[in-house]
């Protein structure tokens, strides 16, 4: 039986995995035309520079001059009279003009050419996704109950006002933030803190928009509705964060200035001095950045295809260059460094005559009719541990508190310290100090009575995945800080941080308190990745340098909010993305380092005569070669 769940698990696994790099490579389908013509531009060139058809009336270099080259000049132009933005396509289309004024087609084909291949190749590393925020959007409920004069109204969201009263059913999302007036529930708030597990609530506690009732229906008093709600102010953070996010300049465009003012003073001396217009078109011919584009999206794209293999799902390409230069990482805790889901860490008795199974066995059983999620856990431990679950006999359940059950002749009392409250149950106080020491550590504590007396508890915690540990110290040893950034109280967050060695520790958080703390992180300087699972992460992963979301348990929403996705949800491969990463932008050196001294020895050769502009475009192209497959070998990369 758990082979074939294993199996059918695997199965889940591989689809996603599919259905993701499908929906990545389909944003590929509107660069077809671009394909199509780059096709056609090499066979033109193949048959010009081989002279296949020679009595052409022209030379039919022109068709990749008019396919690619074409593009490049307009965008040029569009450029430098809009903004007089000077940028790498510049100086190629003043090389183009000057090459086919002096009738060198060839060569203004070839460079036009390998112009649009690096292009090409930085249009589909550009990945953006925007559809996290229409479903947040729709997240929001389209109506509320609004209670009038002990009347229920159905009426649509947005006209609900501060001072209204609305009614909450169990399993609906509430629609705006308020205070509860009337009854008893459980609230699943992981929209907007992370917890893993839904938080009680009563009368004078204050519930949010977006979260959803789990159990009992109740009363609220609206304090904060429309814009001013808590689920529009995250959808407001997500797309301030994703407008302010830093964009990386392409590296060629960044000198654009610096090269095309070079080129022009080293071809205009070179013609005053030689008196040679070839030469001088030679100089513009070599000094064409080509390499220089392709250094920076070939190696991004190896290393994409890279750790695609390693469960990585990379949804915005200059995250790769990001991650080298990340110093912080910020965790969430729930789903991330813990598996998000509460188990039973111990079942203690406080009585001689009932053993800790005896006392797991009947919980278990006035609990097995409850869909409350520490009760599922309750459930799942006696199972694991094969005991007999007898159904009870009668069942209530107290939303908010916990439930009563009878079996074999036992009153079964379950849950919070307001259900023992309730039915003036007292505990001693050693019992109380003993259960004080699992509480403090971040345990969720069930109590147990058994005909109205106090008889044990059942502590329950989320636990650690098991390579969290290792990721932590890995990430440590190459001089990036950890940081825990969870909504957990502080007494379970630091739980967790000790035990996995991390030293700083930002608790109770909201996703505005995440994103105020990665944007103060990163105007000190700090490079800050994110990593985290739910949608209260989402602004962060925004915000933050660089944003990696767990794909198999994360929400959507954070999935369409992160730079890479890791599909697998194994956080062992984080440290191997990191330094595939730096190795990359090692490689992107050495290809900018080549290219660059290439092109300053044919600068030499042709302000010397040696290179005509033909020989000066085949030089170039041979640099051009070499970064293509210098970048590919980060595909066989290894840790």
């Amino acid at each position: 039986m758990e082979e074939t769940q294993n199996s059918k698990s695997k199965i889940l696994q591989i689809r996603d995995f599919t259905v993701e790099l499908l929906e990545f490579f389909l944003e590929f389908g509107g660069h077809k035309k671009t394909i199509i013509f780059l096709i056609i531009s090499t066979i033109a060139l193949s048959t010009s520079i081989f002279n296949l058809l020679p009595n052409l009336p022209f030379d039919i270099a022109w068709v990749a001059i008019i396919l690619c080259g074409l593009p490049i000049i307009l965008e040029a132009f569009i450029g430098l009279i809009t903004s007089f933005d000077i940028k790498a396509d510049v100086l190629v289309s003043i090389a183009l003009i000057a090459s086919i004024c002096i009738g060198e087609e060839f060569a203004a084909g070839e460079v036009a050419f390998i112009m649009q291949i690096g292009e090409l190749l930085e249009d589909l590393t550009v990945a953006k996704a925007k559809r996290g925020i229409e479903k947040l959007i729709k997240m929001t409920p389209e109506t509320a109950r609004k209670i009038d004069n002990n009347s229920e109204t159905i009426v649509p969201a947005e006209s609900i006002k501060e001072g209204d009263t609305v009614r909450i059913l169990p399993g609906e999302t509430i629609p705006v933030d308020g205070i509860i007036i009337s009854g008893n529930t459980s609230v699943n708030q992981a929209v907007m803190t992370g917890e893993s597990i839904p938080i009680d609530k009563t009368a004078g506690d204050t519930v949010l928009s977006g979260t959803i009732n789990m159990f009992g229906s109740f009363d609220m008093t609206a304090q904060k509705a429309g814009k001013d709600s808590s689920i529009q102010k995250m959808i407001e953070l997500v797309k301030q964060a994703d407008a302010g996010k830093a964009k990386i300049v392409r590296l060629a465009d960044g000198w654009a200035t610096r090269i095309v003012v070079t080129a022009l003073i080293a071809a205009a001396a070179t013609w005053l001095v030689t008196g040679e217009i070839i030469r001088a078109v030679t100089i513009l011919v070599v000094f064409c950045p080509c390499a220089l584009v392709l250094a920076t999206p070939t190696a991004i794209i190896a290393a994409i295809g890279n750790v695609t293999k390693h469960g990585f799902l990379v949804r915005q390409a200059a995250a790769m260059e990001k991650l080298a230069k990340v110093n912080t990482i910020t965790f969430d805790k729930t789903g991330t460094l813990t598996n998000g889901t509460l188990e039973v860490e111990t079942a203690e008795s406080f009585s001689s005559e009932l053993s800790q199974r005896y006392l797991l066995q009947l919980t278990a059983s006035a609990e097995m009719l409850s869909e409350h999620p520490l009760a599922k856990a309750v459930v799942k431990k006696a199972k694991e541990e094969s005991i007999n679950i007898i159904k009870p006999e009668n069942f209530e359940m107290f939303p908010g508190k916990g439930v009563e059950a009878l079996t074999e002749n036992k009153k079964i009392l379950a849950g919070n310290f307001a259900l023992l409250e309730q039915n003036n149950i007292i505990i001693r106080e050693d019992y109380l100090n003993k259960i004080k020491q699992y509480s403090e550590q971040g345990s969720t504590i069930i109590y147990v009575c058994i005909n109205n007396i106090f008889t044990g508890f059942i502590s329950l915690t989320d636990t650690i995945r098991k390579n969290a540990k290792d990721v932590i110290k890995e990430i440590k040893s190459l001089n990036i800080t950890p940081v825990l950034l969870t909504g957990d109280n502080f007494e379970t967050a630091q739980n967790i941080a000790t035990k996995l060695s991390i030293n700083e520790v930002k608790a109770q958080c909201l996703p505005q308190d995440k994103m105020d703390f990665i944007e103060k992180a990163q105007k000190e300087n700090m490079n800050v990745c994110m990593i985290g699972d739910g949608i209260n992460d989402a602004p962060a992963l925004k915000k933050a340098f660089a944003g990696i979301a767990m794909g198999k348990i994360g929400s959507d929403i954070a999935v369409d909010a992160a730079d890479i996705v890791l599909v697998n949800d194994d956080i062992k491969e984080i440290p191997y993305i990191i330094k595939l990463s730096r190795h990359t932008m090692t490689v992107i050196k050495y290809n900018l380092t080549f290219s660059l001294l290439l092109n300053f020895v044919a600068i030499i050769l042709a302000a010397e005569g040696f290179l005509t502009p033909v020989m000066g475009a085949l030089v170039h192209n041979a640099g051009s070669v070499f970064v293509i497959i210098n970048s590919a070998l980060i595909l066989k990369y290894k840790n």
